[in-house]
């Protein structure tokens, strides 16, 4: 069936490019088959939309409900009145810095996201870019021994805690970061395989949010964290890192990949609009 547009896979185990579409204007047949191929792709980049914020959430909309103050919030060095974030204390270059690790969003939070929208706006002239892992095919690589011991075991999430790992404290309060994510008290445990609600696939679900294995000491269990990023992000063909032009779109499965902003020169602006797509309560729940 001819949908309207073009859709070509990268040369990755995931990911693919849809061409000739305008994303608001997807009747319903049109927005299923865009879901179903979100589903087997799992990120999907959609050239030069140029979306507005409000045109954003509304196609973020259609693949859930938004979670709330994230509809379409602007991530970016620049302040309100136009100049650059330059003070060494600021505390969204401290998350933006923070975000440069791989990650999954929300997993520190009681529902973990199902995925996001995300759009640039302005772009420096070099750097900046977006990396996307396949979690999927990481946990396929496993040696089935490895597979069977990971099963069993969780692991605690908590913003705060990457942030302190990383050098990157961020206040509660008293900041012009709102403190998302930073006050929750009944610290997450999440699986470390974690089979995708819809596909029924199996995936590798780790990133910078985890520490504290129960069972492991301290230090065993950060090694075995940070083994299995390295092991999920070393394989290219695993990886893809989408170079921004301004007006692109994507929407990836927070599901099933990690993701992480690439380092760029904080003196040029980068501004970014997110939607994050909130978890269903029955299956991104935490364990505790």
């Amino acid at each position: 069936m001819d949908f309207g547009f073009r859709v070509t896979a990268l040369d990755k185990t995931f990911g693919a490019i849809i061409d000739d579409i305008n994303v608001t204007a997807l009747d319903d047949v049109q927005f299923q088959h865009v879901y179903d191929l979100w589903l087997d792709y799992a990120l999907l980049i959609f050239p030069r939309q140029n979306l507005t914020p409000d045109e954003q959430q509304k196609f973020a909309s259609r693949f859930g409900a938004l979670v709330e103050g994230l509809e379409a919030v602007e991530i970016s060095n620049v302040l309100a009145d136009g100049t650059l974030r330059t003070a060494a204390d600021d505390d969204m270059m401290k998350i933006i810095r923070g975000n440069m690790a791989w990650h999954q969003d929300n997993t520190y939070m009681p529902l973990q996201a199902k995925g996001a929208v995300f759009s640039a706006q302005q772009i420096p002239r070099t750097g900046g870019d977006t990396a996307f892992a396949d979690m999927r095919a990481a946990w396929q690589a496993l040696p089935e021994e490895q597979k069977q011991r990971l099963s069993g075991l969780s692991a605690y999430h908590s913003l705060a805690h990457s942030q302190k790992q990383l050098g990157e404290e961020t206040k509660e309060s008293d900041s012009e970061y709102i403190g998302y994510g930073l006050d929750v008290e009944n610290i997450p445990l999440r699986k470390l395989m974690k089979l995708h609600p819809e596909t029924q696939q199996p995936s590798l679900a780790v990133g910078r949010h985890a520490f504290g294995i129960p069972g492991l000491e301290t230090d065993e269990s950060q090694a075995l964290l940070d083994q299995l990023i390295n092991f999920a992000t070393a394989d290219e063909a695993r990886v893809y890192q989408h170079q921004w032009r301004v007006g692109d779109a994507v929407i990836w499965d927070n599901r099933c990949l990690m993701h992480r902003a690439c380092d760029w020169n904080f003196s040029e602006p980068r501004v970014m609009f997110h939607s994050r797509i909130a978890g269903d309560p029955l299956t991104e729940a935490a364990l505790n």
